[in-house]
């Protein structure tokens, strides 16, 4: 029997069709994508907790063997009921003790779920690609980051980060300008793995993102030259088409981490292989 996954969509409807404007698809489909690639004996079904009157399974969470939580453009410290749907959402997936993960977003609603807190990053924006996160002494053995060299490159959008951590929380990596970049979180009887950066996001969802921050990138200063951008955006579609491009890829300081589909997927692999797949086979085993 294959297994049976959900994904989280962390938007609501008009920033998702917004992202999908720009790369053809919503986060949550592009996360459903990449979950069937790893797992092609997966069903995949996609909730939509921001949403009112949301197709959440509820009790039906139990059985899934795996339940992933995307990015999003919403602020966990600006409670509204898009954000608070989504904390009770997380907290029902630790009740249910399926494997859980996220992005991202799904980090810090997991950390607020549990009990910690999450704030503005006073360090600023880190956008594009997430620079030398650094594995913890925890983060060197543990499962999630299985196959990643001590020192390596993300994508990533986020202007929030962990501020307190939740009881039961292990940090596994870290960079200069976010503590947490990657944790395990225990909590009422469930686990989390969960990153800061994208690993989900291929080099077209990172010029979607650089194509929708243009106003910020340009206003905060990370760049001048709007033909710079475009050049980058450019090169970011070209390069997408053609992994191979050395010529393309060195001058941006992009490597295999970010340019190699294996090595940039590697947490989202590591947390199917190593949680979903033997809880699962648990569960069948006990039935």
């Amino acid at each position: 029997m294959g297994l049976r996954l959900l994904v989280a969509e962390g938007n609501v409807e008009s920033h998702r069709e917004r992202v999908r404007a720009l790369t053809g698809r919503t986060p949550s489909q592009g996360y459903a994508d990449v979950l069937r690639k790893l797992a092609p004996d997966a069903t995949v079904d996609i909730v939509f907790p921001a949403d009112p009157g949301a197709n959440i399974p509820g009790a039906g969470l139990e059985s899934y063997d795996g339940i992933a939580i995307t990015g999003s453009a919403l602020n966990v410290y600006k409670p509204d009921d898009a954000c608070t749907s989504q904390i009770e959402f997380a907290r029902a997936v630790f009740a249910a003790k399926v494997p859980f993960f996220g992005s991202c977003w799904g980090l810090q609603v997991a950390t607020v779920a549990a009990g910690g807190s999450v704030r503005a990053n006073p360090k600023g924006r880190e956008v594009g690609i997430a620079r030398a996160i650094r594995l913890t002494e925890a983060g060197r053995g543990h499962g999630l980051h299985d196959g990643r060299p001590e020192t390596f490159d993300a994508p990533c959008v986020h202007m929030d980060e962990v501020e307190t951590l939740a009881e039961g929380m292990v940090v596994t990596a870290t960079n200069a300008v976010s503590d947490v970049q990657a944790a395990e979180i225990t909590y009422d009887g469930g686990t989390f793995w969960g990153v800061q950066y994208h690993p989900e996001y291929d080099l077209t969802d990172i010029a979607g993102v650089l194509d929708r921050y243009r106003p910020i990138l340009l206003g905060e200063g990370y760049l001048h030259d709007e033909g710079l951008l475009d050049r980058m955006i450019a090169d970011y579609r070209t390069l997408a088409a053609d992994p191979s491009r050395r010529d393309i890829a060195w001058p941006w300081g992009l490597d295999r981490m970010i340019t190699d589909e294996a090595e940039r997927l590697a947490e989202i692999r590591n947390w199917i292989e190593l949680r979903v797949r033997p809880v699962a086979a648990e569960r069948v085993r006990g039935a």
